[in-house]
């Protein structure tokens, strides 16, 4: 009989998007006595990085790890997220077990079936927590009905539907086996308990011979980079001597410099460890995500982990607008391409390649999102750079052209889902499922084309009114289906002359369209000023100055108000890009602008390409 290592329990967290994983986490580590008691702890730790915390959204996976009652509870917080759908799957091959977080109110959300579909996969034994039972809103009972149905749905076994119930409020530190809110405990002893309980603990082969597979990868300047995985067999310890087993076939031998394990939040120098143990080793330049580590005299890889293949690119390119060099630190193209390539360090779902051009390169990834927050990351480390409108990425598979399609859950309100499913229609969606939830909410299922969503997201907003709630998840590749799905309608407001804009002048083209920039803002030719309300572009000057040449009262000027213009963040300037447009992204502006900024010059391309269509 297999002897196992009952000292050990190894878990990942999943969870829809904002469903309360990575507070409930916080919890965990606080009521495990992980952190001394003066010692201060952010609120949501896991999410370490600016852009985690102020999108409240995990972006990478982490792992911590918390003492209970003399066992190790290894927890890994994943993200919920599709476009890092990669990082999801590799770490459920290091975990033995999951916790399925599911938010009392909403309900399962398709963010939750994407991942839990994934673990139910590999056969991982599930552990429901239902949160935020305090709402006034929540209906826990339906909620794990619902769990259930989802379940069945994704072909869990029977094990796996004989799942235990935790309800807890990740807020408060509290929780029950009862669905009762007033029967909360004050503490989450009963969430530790089912863990060690329910989760099988790992094998104990430290006997045999070493097995350790890589899942993520880390890097620090002083020791290369990081390989996160898991011991699957065997023992590892530092100073020894192993074979790296490469993707490609190849093996190459090292030495393990330095052994890493993880405990709260801090990663600890460790000398050895056992199968089972989750860890990060240092001492390997070339090391990949998938690749075993073995003994020499014992060549053995584990099966290779799949990695997302990319569904989206841009163009990345060194920024060429007038006001270049003003703003950012970093602008040269030397510059731009050493930071991508660092990108690739780490991130194992981007892809750079390089183009005809020094200054320019395709950057591909696995959503909006994915991509968004790179560019985001690079322009907070002071880098200046212009990207174009994202395209999805076409495959043949058996000689048809294909594309990726997306499955899109909708909430709206009853009186939207008319012009909802109008919107939808018009960019190729095709509808599965719409169900009456009561309380004057509709949920609608699509399945649409990953273009027809590029840029959708600002125009749901404005039917529904701020009400709707759209999450879509990557479905598979279908035949690409023909004619143009998705775009942006409207024309756009080109400015004609460089200056500063002017209200008055702005006052002048406003009835034209929606504007983007404030009074004050500097501008330049060819830039993208806002949005006309026709579907074609107009130039507009508005730098204009008042003549001041005949006599006026003194108070007539100050009742010019006008409208507020609309900034733009980043996410929504990307989905406004046209095929013939740039934005420039500096640490301190977003600008749209057109790739030839001359009026003429434009309108011979224009004239030439009509020219050529006939």
């Amino acid at each position: 009989m297999t002897k196992l290592r009952e000292d050990l329990r190894n878990i990942a967290i999943i969870a829809h998007v904002d469903h309360g994983k990575t507070t409930l986490v916080d919890q965990l580590l606080k009521q495990s006595g992980t952190f001394r008691s003066n010692e201060h702890v952010e609120e949501r730790a896991m999410d370490s990085n600016d852009l985690e915390r102020e999108r409240g959204i995990t972006i990478l996976a982490k792992n911590t790890a918390v003492n209970y009652n003399g066992t190790r509870i290894n927890i890994l917080d994943t993200p919920g997220h599709a476009d890092f759908g990669g990082e999801v799957e590799r770490i459920l091959k290091m975990v033995d077990g999951v916790l399925l977080v599911v938010d009392a109110y909403e309900g399962c959300m398709p963010q939750t079936r994407f991942v839990l579909k994934k673990a139910l996969e590999q056969k991982l034994t599930p552990i429901v927590v239902v949160n935020k039972v305090d709402k006034d809103s929540a209906r826990p009972e339906e909620v794990v009905d619902e769990v259930l149905d989802l379940l069945i749905e994704l072909g869990a076994d029977e094990d796996q539907l004989d799942f235990p119930v935790v309800y807890a409020s990740g807020v408060n530190g509290t929780a029950s086996l009862d669905s009762d809110p007033s029967k909360q405990e004050e503490n989450m002893q009963c969430l530790f308990e089912s863990v060690i309980e329910h989760i099988p603990a790992p094998a104990d082969t430290r006997e045999e011979p070493l097995q350790f597979q890589v899942a993520l990868l880390d890097y620090n300047d002083f020791v290369g980079r990081i390989g996160i995985g898991r011991v699957f067999r065997g023992t590892i310890h530092v100073g020894q001597s192993v074979s790296l087993m490469k993707l490609d076939g190849t093996v190459k031998n090292f030495r393990v410099t330095k052994l890493f394990g993880f405990f709260g939040l801090k990663r600890e120098e460790i000398q050895e460890a056992y199968a089972g143990d989750l860890i990060a080793v240092s001492g390997m330049e070339e090391i990949n995500v998938g690749e075993t580590v073995c003994p020499q005299d014992h060549l053995e890889a584990l099966p290779p982990m799949r990695i997302d293949e990319p569904t989206l690119q841009m163009t990345f390119l060194v920024n060429n607008s007038p006001f270049a060099g003003r703003e950012g630190k970093w602008v040269t193209s030397r510059k731009l391409e050493e930071r991508l390539r660092s990108q690739l360090q780490t991130d194992v779902s981007l892809r750079v390649e390089d183009t005809d051009s020094p200054d320019a390169w395709i950057v591909s990834g696995r959503g909006e999102l994915h991509l968004s927050i790179l560019i985001e990351n690079m322009r907070r480390e002071g880098f200046e750079l212009q990207v174009s409108k994202p395209q999805v990425i076409i495959r043949e598979i058996d000689g048809v052209k294909c594309e990726p399609v997306e499955r899109v859950q909708i909430d709206v309100p009853e009186e939207n889902v008319g012009s909802v499913i109008e919107s939808l229609g018009n960019r190729k969606g095709e509808m599965l499922d719409m169900v009456n939830e009561g309380n004057g909410q509709v949920r609608l299922i699509f399945m649409v084309p990953a273009r027809g969503l590029i840029g959708y997201t600002t125009e749901f907003m404005s039917l529904t009114k701020g009400f709707g709630i759209i999450n879509h998840t990557f479905d598979s590749y279908q035949p690409v289906v023909p004619g143009r799905v998705g775009g942006r309608h409207q024309g756009a407001l080109v400015s004609m002359e460089t200056g500063k804009a002017t209200t008055y002048g702005m006052m002048q083209v406003e009835d034209r369209g929606t504007l983007f920039v404030e009074p004050g803002t500097e501008i330049y030719e060819g830039m993208i000023v806002g949005e006309n309300t026709r579907d074609n572009d107009i130039t507009v000057n508005i730098t204009k100055m008042k003549q001041k040449t005949n006599v006026r009262s003194a108070t007539k000027d100050a009742t010019n108000v006008i409208k507020k213009p609309k900034i733009m963040t980043l996410e929504e300037a990307l989905e406004f890009l046209n095929d013939d447009e740039y934005l420039e992204v500096t640490p301190e502006s977003i600008r749209l602008r057109k790739q030839i900024l001359d009026k003429n010059e434009r309108e011979k391309l224009a004239k030439k390409k009509k020219y050529a269509e006939q």
